[in-house]
């Protein structure tokens, strides 16, 4: 008959040597009959043979920083070296220039035209604004593919 702590010695030992199959290929063989279960001491493991937790890739994983927007933090925009003063859908952009967000959030510019102060302009066109923003023709000329009194 086995006694309670001889078993419990046993079992013990038992899940050691299945942690320690999992991590080494190696078996060990356990002869109960000359198991001495007073004298016997924890065992001691070569540093390759020792037994480490596995523990699930999603919990080892670092935790990501949350990201901070401008939506619930306007000051981030007001930063040195923001892209803008305003916050449109979560990104800091300039309104006064920004040809997706020209004058307000999410009023975008048509194709041949750019965002100058606010407005959708067309540069090739555009008398106040004529190549570029705020480039002004002189009085008398005009705006024609984008450059002041365009000769014909």
């Amino acid at each position: 008959m086995m006694n309670h702590s001889k078993f419990i010695m046993i079992a013990m030992l038992l899940a050691l040597v299945f942690m320690t199959q999992a991590t080494k290929e190696e078996s060990l063989i356990i002869d109960d009959e000359n198991l001495d279960t007073e004298n016997m001491e924890a065992p001691t493991l070569e540093p390759e043979q020792q037994v480490f937790l596995r523990t699930s890739r999603f919990l080892a994983q670092k935790p990501q920083a949350t990201k901070i927007t401008c939506d619930k933090n306007p000051r981030l925009c007001r930063a040195k070296g923001s892209p803008g003063p305003d916050c449109c859908k979560k990104k800091c952009v300039n309104v006064m220039s920004d040809n997706m967000n020209c004058g307000l959030c999410g009023k975008k510019c048509k194709y041949s035209e750019i965002c100058c102060k606010g407005k959708c302009v067309n540069p090739r066109s555009d008398k106040k604004h004529c190549g570029s923003c705020g480039n002004k023709c002189m009085k008398g000329n005009v705006c024609m593919h984008g450059m002041c009194s365009y000769a014909t």
